[in-house]
């Protein structure tokens, strides 16, 4: 199994059989819809029941990606403080926090089970870390993280699982706790993905926005429309690229398509009020 990766500015083309395909989907019902919404928050914490810790892997990669994470420093024994919105059950975090020994995490998800998770991590410690319960498209963020207090923000795999309605409120309520100057590190699910293609009959719920068995919901980004989202919360864009992935396996004569968009905004240092 071989992976090969590369930023781009253009995303996949797919073939005819594709567009085929993702031209003759029919939308899920808007009954069925209005449940999936109300569900979201128990949707996700069964897939923590059922899953516990085991289901993604560390990340270790988000060094090598973002180099912020290491470099926004203005001198070198300054005390980091980062917000991991949408922790799960702490691949992001815990690998950061073991490499840097000054780093302050304020880490936040969705799923009550999945913080208590975090909570109970051998590494979990309150005078470094700061787990809790937010719904980020309601919560206030200011109600644990003081207003303009965090130096980098980490979105990873997240804002997907949002309705596309409520993504923007999302990036408003993250930004009033990011510093002026402060940055935001976004990666998730770009358009025509391998995942996007794979669904089956009855899982659309609207353009680039579907339904996994267990309920759970993924949206598939364009540059376009995050760039939109992200000017609509008054942040700048850095960058905003996809990242094409081929995995070969050449044993079985597979090769999968991925797509992520890798996207790094931050905090005019007179932004507009949200």
């Amino acid at each position: 199994m071989c992976r090969f990766e590369k930023q781009s500015i253009r995303n996949r083309v797919l073939t005819q059989e594709e567009m085929d395909k993702l031209g003759a989907e029919v939308l899920v019902s808007d009954f069925k819809q209005i449940k999936l919404e109300e569900e979201a928050q128990k949707n996700w914490d069964l897939f923590y029941k059922r899953n516990t810790t085991n289901f993604f892997k560390d990340r270790h990669w988000t060094t090598r990606e973002f180099e912020e994470l290491k470099a926004c420093r203005e001198f070198a024994a300054q005390r980091l403080v980062l917000l991991e919105a949408g922790c799960g059950v702490g691949n992001c975090i815990f690998p950061l926090l073991e490499d840097d020994l000054t780093l302050f995490v304020y880490a936040c998800d969705f799923s009550p089970r999945a913080v208590e998770f975090v909570k109970k991590h051998p590494l979990y410690c309150p005078e470094r870390c700061c787990a809790f319960q937010c719904d980020l498209t309601k919560d206030d963020l200011r109600q644990h993280v003081p207003e303009g207090s965090v130096d980098v923000i980490t979105l990873i795999f997240v804002l997907s699982a949002v309705h596309p309605d409520k993504m923007t409120l999302v990036l408003q309520n993250i930004s009033r706790v990011l510093k002026p100057g402060g940055i935001l590190l976004f990666r998730d699910y770009g358009l025509h993905d391998h995942a996007m293609l794979r669904f089956k009959a009855g899982s659309k719920l609207g353009e680039n926005f579907y339904v996994r068995q267990d309920g759970t919901r993924s949206y598939f980004f364009s540059k376009d429309f995050l760039a939109k989202l992200v000017e609509e919360a008054g942040l700048q864009p850095v960058a905003n690229d996809y990242v094409l992935r081929e995995t070969v396996n050449k044993k079985e004569g597979l090769c999968v398509p991925r797509v992520f968009l890798q996207s790094k905004f931050t905090k005019p240092s007179q932004s507009r009020s949200l």
